[in-house]
């Protein structure tokens, strides 16, 4: 019988499969299997039931499919609770949980922000770098900024749907496939079902323990000479924490077949097992195997970032952009090392290549803005703000061009419209601690300093690892006499940013005081 359009009904689901339409095939699906199973297809081993169900388990799995390659997302747990640790304190450049100061060359705290974890903020959002390290577990619990939630990531499958709700999503008549009632060891054998059944359980179901079984039927059922499925099995391993015996896997892919994915998901294991330095030797050598490959540069450049090595990263993505000059990450990185180097011009070229390229959206026109006001071209500064206003989607985005007009505005002179930005950016977001920093600052000016106290202490307590709310605590007590106070703000203050000059001024005369008591 013919469906839509005259097609037969299983090339009409597999029209729609091919244009993403993934909701109506898995509907013409589901009329498929509801007829009798007796059908045979002339020349295949397959039924049309068969050819249904396995379309229809594609389909549903694509639906939620998330590519694991990208999604890293590490929960409290796995930060604080890490068990994998091999050397407690590492040697300097080996470790990504004590990032070296800026060995190399980048610009200072004092010019470029930094995150909680000590590494200098980056110029594009990915899951690694939200997160950051944090020290002690009451730091974790504080959302860093950039995560966007109202509360860090609780475990390693915080971006994974949780177990069971994808198929109430897709299949309102409840579950598609019953994994109870599953006879794994038979599927196994029919290696055809068998990989889309098992990306169905790994995605759709998120049951990495199923997933393993059949994973392991399978690979043992093809004689352990399918790499696909050791690497299935690595995956599994990664989601359940077992690392090493991931690394084994992926290790053993490799040898039976050189995979671009295959490296990528092995660095994922040797970054969460903290070494980087491992990774990085790994991706080189995926180089010499596949010259010019864009993600394996783009990792190189993901790791150095990451240990606060600015200059070596910018040239890796560089690299990137030669061999792909649409890379928006790379682009992004590269404008972002321009701004904090003190040259928005040719920051500015950077963020407009991405305008043309059709990225349109809050935080371009933000730094675009940001970008016009330092390269002097104050025409452009306030319209490009104006367009970051109307194109924010939370609040968050709207704090942050909030702030950075105040900054406009203090660079003007109009101390009134900074102070009125300022509050702005703390309406939109209350943990702004940027904001109540330089709103401190402008509260010393005009005298208040009990105001301007109260500020810097909330400052300081949202982001302990910002130098300058403890470094202007310092300054403000010192004013008023309480040196005791303003000695241990100073502390903090180098603790934060041991190459601050000023700092190491006040506490020098500090020391001089106590020392004549």
């Amino acid at each position: 019988p013919a469906g839509e359009m005259g097609l037969e009904p299983l090339f009409q689901a597999w029209s729609y499969f091919r244009r993403r339409k993934f909701r109506e095939c898995a509907d013409v699906c589901s009329q498929l299997l509801e007829r009798p199973p007796s059908e045979q297809e002339l020349d295949s081993e397959y039924t049309v039931f068969q050819a249904a169900w396995n379309l229809k388990t594609r389909a549903l799995t694509e639906m939620v499919y998330v590519d694991e390659i990208d999604m890293d997302q590490e929960g409290i747990a796995e930060m604080i609770l890490d068990e994998n640790a091999i050397a407690q304190v590492a040697r300097p450049g080996t470790s990504l949980k004590l990032p070296g100061t800026s060995q190399g060359g980048g610009p200072s705290p004092a010019v470029r922000p930094v995150t909680q974890s000590g590494r200098p903020i980056t110029g594009f959002v990915r899951p690694s770098t939200q997160s950051g390290r944090p020290s002690t577990m009451e730091q974790a619990i504080r959302t860093p900024r950039t995560a966007l939630t109202a509360r860090p990531i609780t475990s390693a499958s915080g971006g994974n749907v949780r177990l069971g709700t994808a198929s109430m999503l897709t299949n309102p008549d409840g579950p598609f496939i019953n994994l109870s009632r599953l006879n794994l060891t038979k599927y196994a054998q029919k290696p055809k079902l068998a990989k889309a059944l098992f990306e169905y359980i790994f995605h759709h179901e998120n049951d990495v323990k199923n997933a393993l079984d059949l994973a392991a039927l399978a690979t043992e059922n093809a004689q352990f000479k399918d790499w696909w499925w050791k690497v299935q099995i690595g995956k599994c391993y990664y989601r359940l924490g077992l690392y090493r015996e991931a690394e084994k896997q992926f290790k053993s892919a490799l040898k039976q077949q050189d995979m671009v994915d295959t490296i990528l998901y092995l660095a994922k294991v040797y970054l969460r097992l903290d070494q980087p330095v491992t990774a990085l030797n790994l991706f080189k050598q995926g180089l010499d195997r596949f010259p010019g490959e864009v993600t394996l540069i783009c990792g190189i450049a993901r790791i150095y970032e990451e240990m606060n090595n600015i200059n070596s990263a910018a040239e890796f993505y560089k690299d990137v952009l030669k061999q792909d000059n649409t890379h928006v990450e790379a682009i992004a990185c590269i404008g972002s090392n321009h701004f904090y180097s003190d040259q928005p011009e040719i920051a500015l070229r950077f963020y407009r290549r991405l305008l043309q390229m059709g990225v349109y959206n809050c935080q371009l026109f933000n730094n675009l803005g940001l970008c016009c006001f330092y390269a002097q071209q104050y025409d452009m500064t306030l319209s490009s703000f104006e367009r970051a206003l109307f194109l924010a989607e939370n609040e968050e985005e709207t704090a942050d061009v909030w702030y950075n007009l105040g900054h406009v505005a203090v660079g003007i002179g109009d101390l009134n419209l900074a102070y009125q930005c300022f509050k702005l950016a703390l309406v939109n977001n209350n943990d702004y601690a940027e904001a109540y920093n330089n709103l401190a600052v402008l509260e010393m000016r005009k005298g208040h300093t009990e105001q301007a106290r109260a500020l810097l202490q909330t400052a300081s307590s949202l982001a302990p690892h910002m130098y300058e709310p403890h470094f202007n605590v310092a300054i403000l007590s010192e004013k008023v006499g309480d040196l005791q106070r303003s000695y241990t703000a100073a502390q903090k203050s180098e603790e934060a940013f041991p190459g601050h000059v000023d700092t190491q001024q006040l506490l020098k005369q500090l020391k001089e005081h106590f020392a004549m008591l």
